[in-house]
C-alpha cells in the first residue's frame, strides 16, 4: 500500500439513527437473499471493472466498468447492490446487480480503501487513506452523513454481526481503532501492531483477526476486552483474511492460503494457488468454497473447504484485487454461531438441527413478510436454549450468546 501525505481529518456534523423497522428488515432480507448467494463479485484494479462470477458454474457472467482504480468492494445483505470503492477517483460505484449496472456514484474521502456494509443493509463504511478517518454512508440516500476520523493510513474496516462496532486497521500507526455505529464516535484505541492491513470479525462477534503484513502474523482481538489475546505467525505479508460461517476457520492469503483453527490459533494447512494471491479473498456463504483473487494471475482460484484443495480457476479482468459475496444477515451469523457449537462438540448434530431449523423458519416468515411470526419464532428459538441449557445440553455461557444474538434480532425487528 503506497504511503500519501497526512492531511488533517475532517468530521462532517451528524449521525444517523439506528432505528430499524421491520419493514426495512423484510426489504433487506427477503427471498432476494438466497439467489444473491450464487454470485461473487470482483473488482479487477487494472482495467477499472469487476468481474461477476456465477458460483454454480465458477464462469465469469459480466463485466461492469466503474470508476478509477476499483480496490475493496462489498454487497448489500439481499445481494441488490454492490458497492465498489475506487481509489484513483475518491468514489464508490453502486452496482445494480439485477441489471450489472451502475446507478449511482458517491464522492468520499480522498484515497479510500475499504468497505463494509452493517449487518442490517442501513450503512456502509469506507476508509480513506489521506483523511485518515472513515465516511459513512447512508446507503437509503446513498449520500455521507458524517467522517468519523480514526488513526493513521486506515486500510480494513470489519463490522461486528450485531452491527454495533466497526473495527479499522490504521496500517500507519499500527493500532486498531473501535467505531460505536450508533454514535458514529471511535470508543477505543488498540495499540501493539505494526502495521494492520485488513480484518475479520468471528460469527459469533467475540473475535476479530488483524492481517499484519511487516511483522508476517495474524493479531486476535478479543472484543469483550478490545484487547490482543495472542498473535499467530504466518507467511511473508498476510493481505486478506476471512472466516467460514460456522468459525471454525480463517483463511489468509499470503504466499498461498493459510488456513487458521479459530479453536487452536494454529495454522492447520496451506493451500497453494495462483500468482500474488494477497489480495483479499471471500468465503461463499455456505462455507463450503473459498475466492482467491490472483493479481498477476489475472484469475481467482476456488478452494474446496472440505478438502483445502482448488477445483477451479477462473479467469478475470487485469490484476484482480477483492472478492465479496453479499454480507452476512444477523440470521445468517447466529446459525453460523449454532454450527460452530456443533462442530466444536458442544452441541450435538440433533440438538443443533433443532435450533437451526427453528432459525429457518424465521427467514420463512419473513419472506413471506409475516409480521408477528419471526418474533415468535425467535421466541421459541430462545425457549429451546433455555431448555438445553437446563437439561445441560449447552452450557449457561454458550446458551446465553445465542439469546443475546437473538434478542438483538428482535430488537432490530421491533419485537
Amino acid at each position: 500500500m503506497t504511503n500519501l501525505t497526512q492531511n488533517s481529518s475532517k468530521q462532517f456534523f451528524g449521525a444517523a439513527m439506528r432505528v430499524v423497522t421491520l419493514a426495512l428488515f423484510l426489504t433487506l432480507f427477503g427471498a432476494s437473499t438466497v439467489l444473491a448467494q450464487t454470485k461473487a463479485y470482483v473488482t479487477n484494479s487494472f482495467d477499472n471493472t469487476v468481474s461477476v462470477i456465477d458460483t454454480a458454474t465458477n464462469t465469469v457472467v459480466a463485466t461492469v466498468r466503474v470508476g478509477f482504480g476499483p480496490f475493496g468492494i462489498a454487497i448489500t445483505p439481499n445481494g441488490a447492490f454492490a458497492y465498489v470503492v475506487n481509489g484513483s477517483d475518491d468514489t464508490v460505484s453502486v452496482i445494480d446487480t439485477a441489471t450489472n449496472t451502475v446507478v449511482a456514484t458517491i464522492p468520499v474521502e480522498p484515497n479510500p480503501v475499504v468497505i463494509a456494509i452493517t449487518p442490517n443493509g442501513a450503512f456502509a463504511y469506507v476508509t480513506s487513506l489521506r483523511n485518515n478517518d472513515v465516511s459513512v454512508i447512508d446507503i437509503a440516500t446513498n449520500t455521507i452523513v458524517t467522517a468519523v476520523p480514526v488513526g493513521a493510513f486506515p486500510v480494513g474496516v470489519a463490522i461486528t454481526p450485531n452491527g454495533a462496532f466497526a473495527y479499522v486497521a490504521n496500517a500507519g500507526d499500527g493500532t486498531v481503532s473501535v467505531i460505536n455505529t450508533a454514535t458514529n464516535t471511535v470508543v477505543a484505541t488498540i495499540p501493539g501492531m505494526t502495521s494492520p492491513n485488513f480484518l475479520a470479525v468471528t460469527p459469533n462477534g467475540a473475535f476479530v483477526y488483524v492481517t499484519d503484513p511487516v511483522v508476517f502474523k495474524v493479531f486476535v482481538i478479543e472484543t469483550a476486552t478490545n484487547t490482543i489475546v495472542t498473535s499467530i505467525p504466518v507467511g511473508v505479508r498476510p493481505g486478506g483474511i476471512d472466516i467460514t460461517p460456522n468459525g471454525a476457520f480463517a483463511y489468509v492469503t499470503v504466499d498461498g492460503v493459510w488456513v487458521i483453527s479459530t479453536a487452536t490459533n494454529t495454522v492447520t494447512t496451506i493451500v497453494p494457488v495462483g500468482i500474488a494471491p494477497p489480495g483479499v479473498l471471500a468465503v461463499n456463504p455456505t462455507g463450503t468454497f473459498v475466492y482467491v483473487p490472483n493479481s498477476f494471475g489475472n484469475n481467482v482460484s476456488v478452494i474446496d473447504t472440505a478438502t483445502n484443495t482448488v477445483t477451479a480457476t477462473i479467469p478475470t479482468g487485469n490484476q484482480p484485487r477483492v472478492v465479496a459475496f453479499q454480507t452476512r444477515t444477523p440470521i445468517a451469523s447466529l446459525i453460523g454461531q449454532v454450527q460452530a457449537l456443533i462442530a466444536g462438540g458442544g452441541l450435538t448434530q440433533k440438538d443443533g438441527d433443532k435450533l437451526i431449523k427453528k432459525l429457518e423458519a424465521v427467514q420463512m416468515k419473513l419472506d413471506k413478510v409475516q409480521t408477528g411470526a419471526p418474533c415468535n419464532q425467535l421466541g421459541a428459538f430462545i425457549n429451546q436454549v433455555n431448555a438445553f441449557i437446563n437439561n445441560g445440553s449447552l452450557t449457561p455461557s454458550q446458551g446465553q450468546a445465542l439469546i443475546n444474538a437473538a434478542n438483538a434480532i428482535k430488537t432490530s425487528l421491533g419485537c
